[in-house]
């Protein structure tokens, strides 16, 4: 695993060793590579709306419904 030194401003600092003192984690290190993955989850159902909609504009119309399109974005987003 790569190790990385990075500063942290005093609010976010104070916020990680809380979560730490509240046994929310057991490290900076966990707590920060979650955040990571958080964060790349994200960017990954950023990308997937994107796409959905780029190809919209392309195509002009879908065959999906409402309803299988707003079931599809929320299972991503939740997981």
């Amino acid at each position: 695993m790569a190790r990385q030194s990075i500063s942290f401003s005093k609010p976010n600092d104070e916020w990680l060793k809380s979560q730490i003192e509240n046994e929310e984690y057991s490290s900076k290190s966990e707590l920060v590579n979650d955040l990571v993955r958080q964060a790349r989850k994200q960017q990954a159902t950023i990308d997937w709306l994107r796409a959905k909609l780029e190809k919209s504009e392309i195509d002009g119309f879908t065959t999906d419904s409402k309803e299988m399109i707003l079931k599809e974005s929320k299972s991503r987003l939740n997981g």
